[in-house]
């Protein structure tokens, strides 16, 4: 996409100026999931305005302190053999992964741990860490705390790997009780240092959408279906981290990074998106050319 169209893309502050909102604690309490199916998308950013105007009209849109969106800032550890990255790529039983999540608008900053649980699932947990600032290290109770989950060893060699920066939205479907999360300006940015691939680089024109649902497909889903496009495998870390340190093996990113996110030299190119998207009332998107995007509903 040309620097142009993106930058006349509308945001999602703009495009869910209209939505109800719906505050943090609501939210939480409404959207609570006993058994939760993710799935994940890239998608251009010209087809937000499509994907907004499609919602139910009950859709919700989180307002914090009068945002719509927020700043986030990931810091992603791993030890210098990139035990992380790999256990997590090769899908691994005993898989983790450990993050710094700092909410830039309010100051607030956490300590994440995710590790692998029964049957597929995901365990998370996390503190709070008062007073830390975002891309600073985890300090003694960080890393106190991780020696408590996954021992000593690990948490002691554990070093700054890669850093995410994004601004996200976060919307929810009263009808279903399923939320989605869309981010955009996705910056990754290498850690300095041993075994750290350093550099930056972004996805221009691209916003990551994720869908949290029960065990039916959301709306959101079945929209981003319809205009072409199938859930991928995508994870900031594992994606950020491949696509700056050409000698990681790519696993099971590879054809993610080959479709929407590929480093040569000190450039990043990207498989094309039209500047142009136009509408079909009855089946979405239509693309230069005339070609449809049609999908399962």
């Amino acid at each position: 996409m040309s620097s142009r169209a993106t930058a006349l893309a509308p945001s999602m502050a703009d495009l869910t100026a209209g939505l109800v909102r719906i505050d943090l604690d609501l939210l939480v309490d409404r959207a609570a999931l006993l058994t939760r199916v993710d799935r994940k998308y890239v998608v251009p950013t010209a087809l937000l305005a499509h994907l907004v105007a499609g919602l139910p009209e009950d859709a919700c849109v989180l307002e914090v302190a009068g945002r719509r969106t927020s700043a986030y800032h990931s810091l992603y550890l791993d030890t210098p053999e990139r035990d992380s990255y790999l256990l997590a790529g090769r899908k691994r039983r005993g898989r983790w992964k450990i993050r710094t999540r700092s909410y830039l608008d309010t100051g607030a900053s956490f300590l994440e741990l995710k590790t692998s649980g029964p049957r597929g699932s995901t365990v998370k947990e996390r503190i709070e860490l008062p007073g830390h600032r975002a891309g600073d290290d985890v300090g003694p109770l960080g890393r106190t705390w991780v020696a408590g989950r996954l021992g000593a060893p690990v948490a002691g060699r554990l070093a700054p790997a890669l850093a995410t920066r994004y601004r996200r939205s976060t919307l929810f479907l009263p009808g279903s009780g399923a939320r989605a999360t869309v981010d955009e300006d996705l910056r990754f940015e290498g850690a300095t240092g041993p075994r750290a691939p350093g550099g930056s680089l972004g996805m221009p024109g691209r916003v990551i959408v994720e869908t949290k649902s029960g065990a039916r497909p959301s709306e959101v889903d079945r929209l981003l279906w319809r205009s072409g496009l199938r859930p991928v495998a995508i994870s900031k870390y594992g994606v950020g981290l491949a696509a700056l340190d050409p000698s990681l093996p790519r696993l099971k990113w590879h054809r993610t990074l080959a479709r929407h996110l590929d480093r040569v030299p000190d450039r990043v190119t990207l498989d094309p998106v039209p500047d142009r998207v136009t509408l079909d009332p009855a089946n979405g998107p239509v693309l230069p050319g005339g070609r449809t995007r049609s999908g399962p509903d």
